[in-house]
């Protein structure tokens, strides 16, 4: 540039040189310009992650599974023919598995935060269209002896979050408190809190509940021998008697609590928070996270949350039998193998009749529980 202005334009002042000097960059800037363009022409477009669908796939049914082994069965029973790997999904499970009959499985993960993370990937991910969809969440839970034993499908109408609440340690208790737990923003055991959180108490769409109920009510539910046994130290019906299918509630908390003071008050917060109407018999961890994240799909209107049922098989006494220890309850539950092998089997016994009732008649299922059985 220098040499330009010297040789071409000795005579020049310096506002002409200056001019040219901007035309320059002008120029420059220009090319720049033109090679960014065409280095975007060039450059391959976004492309969606591998394996994502063209357009949303439709599901009639999803069936949510917690871990491996109460996905085994289910997957024997539905033999799906498609698998889509979801950004989002667990690590371990990072499939969505799906048959010719629409109906699909996913697994989530154990516990409250994995629960909700995967249903919130399944949500958003575009690639299902849920518009339509019936959740089953199905899953192995710890069981209150009052009300039924090792190997019962209970279906719940109410999913009770117990691990959303204040605690004092039972070394410090107030007199007269039966344990140290009461509601957030309450100073006693026995005041409803306000329930700020919106995700303590789900109440599940009554006619689905007592569809699945009447379709489930005659499943030959499966038993083992060292389960049969075990029950029978429990004096009295039903917790000694054969597995069946039954109607009461579930309650999430994190913690793998057990012993008959925490069932007691886990009975107590069920009435609490429920207004007297809940009845709780199950106990697990993930219920109302999953419950969570399919409320704000509602809300989003990518799903209907009257379109969710709730089932869980009972693995395990949640306390123990007269005159045995909690920790011998753990203990010798822990190794009983039948128990857990009838309890994931019988989610299929149970759970099937309501996914067969919607995909054979999906004409009346389509756009809601029928009023009537067809």
């Amino acid at each position: 540039m220098k040499l330009s202005l010297k040789v071409k334009t000795p005579h020049r002042n310096r506002a002409a040189g200056a001019t040219l000097a901007a035309s320059a960059m002008l120029a420059v800037a220009a090319v720049a310009a033109v090679a960014a363009v065409a280095a975007a022409v060039a450059a391959p477009a976004a492309t969606p992650p591998d394996g994502a669908p063209s357009t949303p796939v439709p599901v009639k049914v999803m069936v949510v599974n917690m871990f491996s082994l109460e996905a085994a069965p289910w997957l024997d029973a539905l033999k799906p023919q498609r698998e889509f790997r979801v950004p989002g999904m667990p690590r371990d499970y990072p499939l969505v598995r799906c048959n010719d009959a629409a109906v699909c499985e996913l697994t989530t993960g154990m516990g409250h935060a994995n629960a909700a993370a995967t249903l919130m990937a399944l949500i958003y991910s575009g690639w299902f269209d849920l518009h339509r969809t019936y959740f089953l969440i199905a899953g192995i839970a710890g069981i209150d002896p009052a009300h039924g034993g090792i190997g019962a499908a209970t279906w719940a109408r109410y999913a009770i979050d117990m691990g959303i609440a204040h605690e004092i340690d039972a070394r410090e208790l107030p007199a007269g408190w039966q344990d140290g737990y009461f509601g957030v923003l309450t100073d006693a055991p026995d005041v409803k809190p306000p329930l700020e959180y919106r995700s303590e108490v789900y109440r599940l769409n009554e006619a689905l509940l007592q569809r699945a109920l009447t379709l489930s009510a005659h499943a030959a539910l499966e038993d083992s021998p060292d389960a049969r046994a075990y029950r029978q130290h429990y004096p009295s019906a039903p917790a000694n008697g054969p597995p069946q299918v039954l109607q009461c509630d579930t309650i999430t908390d994190d913690a793998w609590w057990a012993g008959a003071r925490l069932g007691e008050h886990a009975s107590r917060w069920t009435r609490l928070l429920t207004d007297g109407a809940g009845d709780f018999c199950s106990s697990q961890q993930e219920d109302n996270a999953t419950l969570t994240a399919l409320t704000r799909g509602a809300q989003s209107g990518l799903l209907d949350f009257q379109r969710i049922a709730v089932l869980r098989t009972a693995s395990d006494f949640d306390r123990p039998y007269p005159h045995q220890s909690t920790l011998d309850s753990l203990r010798d539950q822990r190794v009983l193998a039948g128990a857990l092998r009838i309890s994931t089997d019988n989610l299929v016994r149970a759970g099937m009749p309501l996914v067969d009732a919607i995909v054979q008649d999906w004409d009346h299922w389509q756009d809601g529980v029928p009023a009537a059985m067809p």
